[in-house]
């Protein structure tokens, strides 16, 4: 061990969407201050300037290429509310069935492709499990991928049956989907819905969703563990034990969730904050902080409907090109892990009031929500009513205003638009990854994943940054969203 002050920039990371760049400060072999800089700068917030505001829907979702549904449901609820209508029945149930297949296949792509394939890097060889995670998981060679990538195509077809294409569809409008479907559509969704189940009990958790749903604690989920030792989820849990993941990456524990799946005034994940308690979400404390950006505005926070983008990369104090968004000047935490404490899920709040929120429990929270989405998906599919129609349209205004909120795989993503003399006055943007990964405020605050990384253990000559690693694709970080 050493009292030599050091610093380091770690980057670019490989299995990340988009382009990250991360500055640690560590003494005594331990992190004392991290430094998340998001390097490339986009501009959509400017493309859409003076663009008709139907224009959103074609624009928005090629901010990402992985999770463009989400942009585009975004986009058109904030539309559908200048336009102040509101999408069918059965638009809301398409709507909810295409950006739940989006998300359930981000979960999966996270957990077997990005975060899995690091615990078989060669720094954990002498550890007992790592053949067998070795031979699973190794990243493009793993058993898993043969499996894993099939599942996940098979999946995805949802989108090609109600949206037409997957990604950057134009299905989704504000008043609902294009895309009605005939008897015979309905039954091949919902084929393909039971056939991803069917991989989730056979292959992720060995087990029935309904039998993962009902895990309250921890110590149900160690039971768990023991008796469905052929899950790869199970394997996840072993290494964790092992590697005491529940102690690394330890949050703010203050979560937000814009709610998630709508029908009608409802959320199967329910809307509000959790701040050692639930709270409801008041949306006009929403504002975004560019004292650390690279970024030159007249005041340092403003709420999304009067916030402006103006790149300056000769900033003084900036480090970022990500603007520092806050709710009630507080930093929050978004994700799965958000919405399950906001929704009251009786297993991820116990293990967040054990250890807090840390890298164990945000993977708890995406695979649990593949058990608690998939048989909801199941439902909305039954519902749907083939005669009945899908989209209804209304009258764009000249003036207006209106926001979108969503809860895409990574967290609460918003889109607010001000139409003026029939074009696109403003546009503002706030992706999940921008609350996580933010750089400090006005107030010296650092962002959530700023926070997670202080006091980690890198080794003696800050060797060892696997562990940093691991708690950065804790959060699934999706940059090309973070900086739009």
């Amino acid at each position: 061990m050493t009292d030599k002050t050091t610093k380091r920039i770690l980057g670019p990371f490989n299995r990340v969407e988009g382009d990250l760049e991360v500055k640690v400060e560590v003494q005594n072999d331990r992190v004392t201050k991290a430094w998340v800089n998001s390097p490339l700068f986009r501009g959509f917030e400017h493309m859409l300037k003076n663009k008709d505001p139907r224009d959103a829907l074609v624009y928005t979702p090629r901010i990402c290429g992985i999770c463009s549904v989400s942009q585009s449901v975004a986009a058109a609820q904030a539309l559908a509310a200048t336009q102040n209508i509101k999408a069918t029945i059965n638009g809301q149930f398409a709507t909810n069935l295409i950006l739940a297949a989006e998300n359930m296949a981000d979960h999966l792509s996270h957990f077997y492709l990005f975060f899995m394939p690091d615990f078989a890097r060669d720094c954990y060889a002498h550890l007992p499990w790592f053949e067998t995670v070795h031979k699973r998981f190794k990243a493009q060679i793993g058993t898993a991928t043969k499996t894993v990538l099939p599942a996940r195509a098979n999946l995805l077809h949802i989108t090609g049956i109600l949206a037409g294409k997957w990604p950057h569809s134009l299905a989704i409008q504000p008043g609902g989907t294009t895309r009605p479907i005939e008897a015979q559509e309905k039954i091949k969704l919902l084929t393909i819905i039971r056939g991803f189940r069917l991989f989730l009990e056979e292959t992720l958790f060995d087990d029935s969703l309904e039998n993962i749903n009902a895990l309250k604690t921890s110590d149900d989920l160690q039971e768990w563990r023991k008796q469905h030792t052929d899950a790869d989820f199970s394997l996840f849990l072993s290494i964790s034990d092992s590697l005491k993941l529940s102690a690394l990456g330890q949050g703010v524990d203050s979560f937000m969730s814009f709610g998630a799946y709508q029908h009608d005034d409802k959320h199967l994940f329910r809307t509000g904050t959790w701040q050692q308690k639930f709270m409801q979400l008041d949306t006009q404390m929403i504002t975004e902080d560019v004292s650390h950006s690279w970024m030159n505005e007249g005041e340092l926070a403003v709420h999304p409907f009067d916030g402006r983008t103006n790149p300056d990369a000769n900033e003084e104090h900036g480090y970022s090109w990500c603007k520092a968004p806050r709710l009630n000047k507080k930093v929050m935490e978004v994700g799965a892990i958000a919405r399950q404490m906001v929704a009251g899920q009786p297993l991820i709040q116990n293990l967040v009031k054990e250890n807090g929120t840390n890298v164990h429990s945000r993977i708890v929270a995406r695979m649990l929500e593949l058990a608690l989405v998939v048989p909801e998906m199941e439902n909305w599919c039954q519902a749907l009513e083939v005669k009945a129609p899908f989209c209804t349209t209304a009258t764009l205004p000249k003036n207006a205003q209106g926001f979108g909120l969503v809860e895409a795989a990574r967290g609460s993503l918003g889109h607010w638009l001000k139409i003026k003399n029939g074009k696109i006055e403003n546009y503002q943007i706030i992706a999940p990854t921008t609350w996580n990964f933010s750089p400090r405020d006005v107030n010296g605050a650092a962002g959530a994943l700023e926070q997670a990384l202080q006091n980690t253990y890198v080794g003696e000559e800050n060797k060892t940054s696997v562990a940093i690693q691991h708690i950065i694709r804790s959060f699934d970080p999706c940059m090309v969203c973070t900086v739009h």
